[in-house]
């Protein structure tokens, strides 16, 4: 092996596990100690203020200046009383990773003095210098400064020794800058629209919350070998690699047996998450080596996202620990399962009904069918919008490969409930229904189980699901922020619940019985949506004819995916529902494009880089082995003998030059593709020609290049290799 990788390998080969004495505490001991929650809040802030910041998380009322000032002083000795130095608004920039500007809670004084203060205008509102976030072209120059305004809905924590303050982020001009603003505008939007229609039949229903429940799949690599691949550290997935001889075949990774170093950083991240109030609970191998699982309990989705966005920056922190990197990226290696973070959605009413449950009556099956039937017609309008929300360079690599749902958008119901959205709309014709036609609907309709056999959950590769009281969007990559896709599904949702108030007041109005009225709209919901109803296997070509031939959109790329976002149907629905106007929306789109475009030129260039420094002076220093080898043969055998040894290495070295001549050839014409790619005038045009022209030389180089990884002898190959990364020990 190389010297690097010799080390590297003697350094892993020293790990054992790292274990912490907190780790055997019973959780409900510690769980949500660094949090701002209710219990803190209790102890440390007066009645009225109190009850000023439970009305603002309930009923999304403003807190007052003067009780801010309370709560600010409050919050800060509660943080002092655990050592907390300094605080920060912590939001989610459309970087897609989170930002923190840290202060001091220190304020100097005359006499060379200091004293602490945290005043209620540094808790409710901060101007960062926007200028390098991503902006999509929403602000000039002069107008760079931004504001984050404090959200009380999610309660502030301690990590580390700085109190961090969730926030909302916009631009100077008013224009949100960040996942959370327009999540928390979809929430309400979701939370008007299921209220109104919850009136049709519980009038005790005030409120609906969306919930979310994620399942976050990631691999863990040791960091020593992750130190020697550059194209791990600046891309999160390796550009080379040639598949293992075993690699997820043979299905004994899945829920085995967990690693004991991997257990040991599990429950660590674990014990740091529950400090942080998120309810991690569930861990287990995944499906390829390497490969694992934590899932939490579900939550509101505002809190859900902070809670998911918070545990990934805890896991990458609590993995150096234990030496270890944890590894977010959709497909950190190729042929093997990729990762994503299946969104679990549903709706909650505050009489403590999940509005996706089926129920015992027909009257709380019917309310379970309509918002059921408003969900699929929701994504059957929206189709290429959903999947313009899951669009990435990361999640392009995984899509519709090794158990991840193809680009295809579709719905997975499952048998039972095929039939019955099947039966309604046979049962129910265009003009007034019999007695006897209700009652045997409604008999109908009240068989529908309370917990749906196990035949929600079986295809595993449908992008969106439904799985016994919730819908599971599984197409959602495993980097990406949650707040984009759920900001997406709770605004086509709310315009669709809309549409649903709209007619059914319509037919009413024309002395339409409620029930019959209800029963009409659905089926005729039935009969428009039913073209992105699928339950069969999402990775045949069959499948791909069927989608084209039902008119479902079958966008493999970003660039293409993404135009979704800017349609007119997509603004106007945004626009609609007081999430995101004209100028966010296309800003969003703008830097979507320019994302991409990015990713694909740091892969290109690292890709250039590694070529020329390590891959092709590897490979010709093994060809000047086998040559001096040849050499040596030569002056020992007679000429007719020569050519009887010398034949198979001869053949390397042709295909050695062979390979490294399409290898150079391939990364020169790519970085001049790059270079065309740059100087175009529009983000439009350069992320089509990046995916188009650039990216394809990607696989044509790698190719080669881990055919050379299985022909360079393993002393002078300088990456460490899947057999080695994959397989922890």
């Amino acid at each position: 092996m190389s010297t690097r990788r010799v080390l590297a390998m003697q350094e892993v080969g020293k790990r054992t596990p790292v274990e912490f004495s907190h780790n055997n505490q019973q959780v409900s001991k510690y769980y949500g100690a660094n949090v701002f929650g209710l219990d803190a809040m209790r102890e440390f802030l007066s009645e009225e203020a109190f009850n000023s910041i439970q009305n603002s998380m309930n009923k999304a009322t403003i807190v007052e200046r003067k009780m801010a000032d309370q709560v600010a002083s409050c919050m800060k000795a509660w943080a002092q009383s655990k050592g907390v130095t300094h605080f920060t608004h912590w939001f989610q920039p459309l970087s897609g990773a989170t930002a923190e500007k840290h202060d001091g809670f220190f304020e100097p004084i005359e006499g060379g003095r200091a004293i602490e203060r945290f005043s209620g205008n540094a808790l409710v509102q901060q101007e960062p210098d926007a200028s390098s976030f991503p902006n999509g072209g929403i602000r000039n120059t002069f107008e760079a400064r931004g504001y984050t305004a404090w959200d009380p809905t999610s309660p502030a924590f301690i990590w580390g020794e700085t109190l961090c303050i969730p926030t909302i982020f916009i631009s100077y001009t008013g224009e949100s800058l960040d996942f959370k603003t327009p999540l928390l505008k979809s929430l309400h939007a979701i939370d008007k629209a299921a209220t109104d229609v919850c009136q049709y039949f519980d009038k005790n229903v005030t409120k609906v919350i969306a919930t979310l429940g994620w399942e976050q799949e990631y691999f863990l690599v040791d960091s020593a070998l992750y130190n020697i691949r550059f194209d791990l550290q600046q891309t999160g997935r390796t550009l080379f690699g040639h598949a293992p001889a075993k690699g997820q075949q043979l299905e004994d990774h899945y829920w085995g047996s967990i690693p004991e170093r991997v257990a040991a950083y599990m429950r660590d991240f674990e014990y740091e998450s529950h400090l942080l109030g998120i309810p991690v609970r569930t861990r287990h191998n995944e499906v390829a080596p390497a490969q694992f699982e934590c899932a939490p309990v579900f939550e509101e989705t505002n809190l859900a996202v902070d809670h998911n966005l918070l545990l990934m920056d805890v896991m990458e922190k609590v993995a150096i620990r234990h030496n270890f990197r944890v590894l977010m990226h959709e497909k950190p290696y190729a042929g093997v399962n990729g990762s994503g973070k299946h969104n679990n959605w549903s709706l909650a009413t505050n009489t403590g009904k999940n509005l996706l449950s089926p129920g015992k009556t027909p009257k709380t099956n019917l309310q379970f069918l309509t918002f059921f039937v408003n969900t699929v017609k929701a994504v059957y309008e929206h189709a290429d919008l959903l999947r313009a929300s899951i669009a990435s360079a990361n999640n392009d690599h995984r899509l519709g490969a090794n158990e991840a749902p193809p680009a295809i958008m579709s719905v997975f119901l499952g048998e039972q409930l095929s039939k019955v959205l099947d039966e309604l709309e046979k049962a129910i014709h265009s003009g007034k229904m019999s007695p006897e036609e209700k009652t045997a609907l409604k008999m109908n309709i009240g068989r529908i189980p309370d917990i749906l056999l196990d035949n929600t959950d079986r295809n595993r590769t449908s992008p969106f699901a439904f799985t016994g009281n919730k819908f599971e969007f599984r197409a959602v990559g495993s980097s990406a922020n949650c707040g984009g896709p759920m900001t997406v599904l709770n605004a086509i949702m709310a315009e669709q619940l809309v549409s649903f108030k709209k007619d059914v007041d319509a037919l009413m109005s024309k002395k339409v019985e409620k029930d019959e009225a209800i029963f009409q709209v659905l089926k005729k919901y039935i009969i428009e949506s039913k073209r992105i109803r699928f339950e069969g296997n999402g990775y045949g070509d069959a499948w791909k004819a069927e989608a084209k031939k039902r008119g479902l959109s079958n966008i493999p790329t970003t660039p293409g995916a993404l135009e979704a976002m800017i349609t007119k149907k997509s603004l106007a629905m945004f626009e609609s529902q007081g999430i995101l106007n004209h100028r966010e929306q296309e800003a969003r789109y703008e830097i979507s494009l320019e994302t991409y475009t990015k990713k694909i030129q740091i892969e290109s260039r690292i890709i250039a880089d590694m070529v020329d420094n390590q891959i092709i002076p590897s490979a010709l220093t093994y060809q000047k082995v086998l040559i001096d080898n040849v050499t040596g043969l030569k002056n020992i055998f007679s000429t007719t003998d020569f050519k009887k040894v010398s034949d198979t290495q001869i053949a390397l070295i042709r295909e050695i030059s062979d390979r490294v001549a399409i290898i150079k050839k391939a990364a020169d014409d790519m970085t001049e593709e790059r270079r065309k790619a740059n100087n175009l005038d529009s983000s439009k045009k350069q992320a089509h020609a990046y995916c188009e022209k650039v990216k394809p030389f990607f696989e044509t180089i790698r190719y080669n290049v881990d055919k050379l990884e299985n022909i360079v002898d393993d002393a002078t190959w300088p990456l460490p290799k899947y057999r080695e990364m994959l397989y922890l020990r």
